[in-house]
């Protein structure tokens, strides 16, 4: 098990060219539908979750996912194996990208990037969409996205201080609702 989780996240630190948002979908394929490790929805929770922690969401996922899969030695595992991959690459390819910059079929591949990384979130997204397909969470959703736009953008008010305001209130919601089963 160590070995297939190593492998995973070495596959997703040096498949994953262009940073966490080109990476997520790369982890969601092996996790859940190449391996089984976590089902769709738990993988959105995980997702969500390190979405908002600080830091590089996809250190974040690694590091869970191995944890839940075989504890602490699971987390330096995984974290090795996303890292590493990355700290060569990017030391080797920078090197060669300084030397070559200027020549168009370089900046043709970099260019080429940016597409595919926003095919790979747009299937992802449809994916979750289709989880979140009952009219009560869009009922939630779009209210709360066009909330979220006048909040941050309209009236300027820190993301930080947004995030703290709504996971008190999904605290409180919870206990509520906890107590309330008694």
């Amino acid at each position: 098990m160590h070995f297939k989780i190593f492998m995973v996240f070495f596959r997703v630190g040096i498949l994953g060219f262009g940073g966490g948002p080109s990476s997520i979908p790369l982890v969601k394929i092996e996790v859940v539908d190449k391996y089984g490790w976590m089902t769709n929805e738990d993988f959105q929770d995980t997702l969500a979750i390190a979405n908002v922690l600080p830091g590089p969401i996809i250190t974040k996922l690694a590091g869970h996912i191995g944890y839940q899969l075989k504890g602490w030695p699971g987390i330096i595992n995984a974290l090795i194996a996303i890292i590493l991959p990355t700290a060569v690459l990017m030391t080797v390819l920078l090197t060669l990208f300084s030397e070559f910059k200027d020549l168009a079929w370089v900046q043709g591949m970099s260019a080429g990037v940016v597409p595919v990384v926003l095919v790979m979130l747009a299937v992802l997204t449809a994916e979750f969409m289709k989880t979140a397909k009952t009219s009560s969470t869009w009922k939630f959703l779009i209210p709360f996205t066009l909330g979220m736009l006048i909040v941050l953008e309209v009236l300027n008010i820190h993301p930080a201080l947004v995030i703290g305001i709504i996971i008190v209130f999904s605290l409180l919601q919870k206990s509520g609702g906890q107590a309330g089963d008694s």
